[in-house]
């Protein structure tokens, strides 16, 4: 008697639902890479790689990049130290101040510096009184990695805090009983465990800070001080080369094998890292001793210097009528705030950069639930290419993924539209939910799945029931910072600017490239209030 063949195991909603993903993760993100890739394989451009101008701005690039992202995995950690396992003083308060330049958009930043330590800021012209010559020009290479710092630590600290959070203090205070100083024991126990987190953030922070925008344009062009992302932006407007578009795509071909190269490395690390069971007792605060008086006045000086002086600047660059005037009371005015909210163009680029940011949250809110729940959920052999096809963009230039949209523009319909930039919204930002969304499910037992389906539930429905349900508080909060990170947003709208399509970064951009430099920091102030608002509010939620 012959075995009968056993039957193919039949397909079930998850598996259409996975086709739909990569359906849609194709159009979003494969179809824009691919034209990129498709272009640069047009023309042979590679030896202009190594021309004088791109070759510059790729050594500016990598040492921008690299050194920031070495500072802020320096300053990100002590931070998640001193504010995490330390007895600091006003530790919850200075947490909301060290994470005020994650609110605050790069080229705001940029525009507020300027005001400390450019040619006419208050710093220089002060130093320049008292012993002859100015202190610190921020125009120039050293400005564009003192500012990319500025706005990178936070992200390392978020990440570096969350890995500490996982180290039981158990073995700290083991150290300590041993003997061990508290310096000592951080260094000999804690800090080994968070190598694999900040390496993880050290290539995140790198691959960012090689894709920004507007720290080098506003701070580095000055100085001729060009990067490859401001290059790309030159090459577009100016058509200053042959096949421009060419020409971006091969360079965008290049940074696309770095943000692979830097992919694998965080998987890497991912696999490498220590699971440790996490103490059920409260996290036990290292005493810092006779240090604790000067760690607190180095702590609370330099995170306010960097959050509160920005703000100080903007608001008296915005009520000064012109760059270099005297701050004194008769020369105050509200001209420039008046100014600055009532020209159409900043209507309108509040009206469409809302408008597309929420749009863009909402989308990436829903899709990114739907990709991080199923990778991380579910089996199947192709789970981590779409991980990876939903994460890539993230470690793309923002300038690379608007050219990748702006080749297609044409076939689909969507040339000089604001749809345009939406749909480039939503290829850069889905991973920031997809992140979001994996994470604390990575970390949830299967065991409530496994009953759904004892119970006799489909595979998608208890996906939909336990999972879903499980991962959507996370899928908002990833939607909000999408949306967040969409309002204030430059690179892409900059380059996909349409007819009536112009958001509030276009608008600062445009006023700060026109000289309008007082109107543009009366604008910044407006966004970094609002910026500061929420952050207030949410912590004020979270008691």
């Amino acid at each position: 008697m012959q075995n009968s063949p056993r039957p193919r195991p039949r397909a079930d909603g998850i598996d259409a639902l996975r086709v739909a993903l990569w359906l849609v993760c194709a159009g979003v993100v494969l179809l824009p890479l691919g034209a990129i890739v498709a272009l640069a394989t047009s023309g042979n451009h590679l030896p202009l790689l190594l021309s004088g101008d791109i070759a510059e701005a790729g050594l500016n690039s990598l040492v921008s990049a690299s050194v920031s992202a070495l500072g802020a995995v320096v300053i990100g950690t002590l931070l998640a130290l001193l504010l995490d396992r330390s007895d600091l003083p006003g530790r919850r308060v200075l947490r909301l101040f060290a994470l005020t330049p994650l609110l605050v958009p790069p080229f705001v930043g940029a525009i507020s510096w300027i005001g400390i330590a450019g040619p006419t800021g208050p710093l220089n012209v002060a130093w320049t009184q008292w012993f002859g010559a100015p202190l610190w020009n921020i125009y120039g290479g050293d400005g564009v990695i003192f500012l990319l710092t500025v706005h990178s630590y936070p992200v390392v600290y978020i990440i570096v805090s969350a890995a500490l959070r996982r180290i039981p203090s158990d073995l700290e205070q083991a150290a300590r009983i041993s003997g061990a100083s508290a310096i000592r024991a951080v260094g000999s126990v804690t800090l080994p465990l968070l190598r694999p987190a900040m390496l993880s953030a050290f290539t995140l922070v790198a691959v960012g800070n090689l894709a920004d925008f507007g720290i080098p344009s506003i701070i580095g062009l000055p100085e001729r001080y060009v990067t490859l992302s401001t290059l790309i932006y030159r090459y577009i407007q100016s058509g200053t080369v042959e096949s421009p578009l060419e020409v971006i795509a091969t360079i965008g071909v290049v940074l696309l094998v770095v943000a692979a190269a830097a992919m694998v490395v965080d998987l890497l690390v991912s696999r490498s890292r220590w699971e440790l069971d996490v103490s059920a007792s409260a996290a036990q605060v290292l005493p810092l001793g006779g240090a604790r008086i000067p760690l607190t006045l180095v702590a609370w000086g330099g995170v306010l210097a960097v959050t509160l002086l920005p703000v100080t600047a903007l608001l008296s660059q915005a009520l000064l009528p012109a760059p270099g005037v005297p701050l004194t009371l008769e020369n105050l005015t509200l001209d420039n705030i008046v100014r600055a909210t009532t020209m159409p163009a900043t209507l309108t680029g509040a009206v469409n950069s809302v408008v597309l940011s929420v749009l863009a949250g909402l989308i990436c809110g829903v899709l990114g639930l739907a990709i991080g729940t199923v990778v991380t959920r579910t089996s199947a052999r192709s789970n981590a290419a779409l991980k990876t096809v939903a994460m890539l963009p993230q470690a793309i230039p923002g300038l690379v993924i608007a050219v990748g949209w702006l080749i297609i523009a044409p076939s689909i319909g969507l040339f000089n539209t604001p749809w345009l930039i939406l749909c480039a919204y939503v290829m850069a930002f889905v991973a920031i939910v997809v992140q979001a969304v994996s994470a604390p499910l990575r970390s949830t037992p299967m065991t409530a799945e496994e009953a759904a389906r004892v119970s006799g539930a489909s595979r998608l429905r208890a996906l939909f029931d336990i999972s879903w349900r499980m991962a959507v508080p996370a899928a908002i909060s990833g939607a909000t910072l999408v949306v967040l990170t969409a309002v204030r947003e430059l690179t892409i709208s900059v380059l996909l600017l349409a007819p009536g399509g112009q958001t509030l970064g276009v608008s600062i951009f445009s006023l700060q490239q026109a000289g309008a430099y007082n109107a543009a920091s009366a604008l910044s102030l407006i966004i970094t209030l609002v910026g500061l608002a929420g952050l207030g509010l949410a912590a004020r939620r979270a008691r």
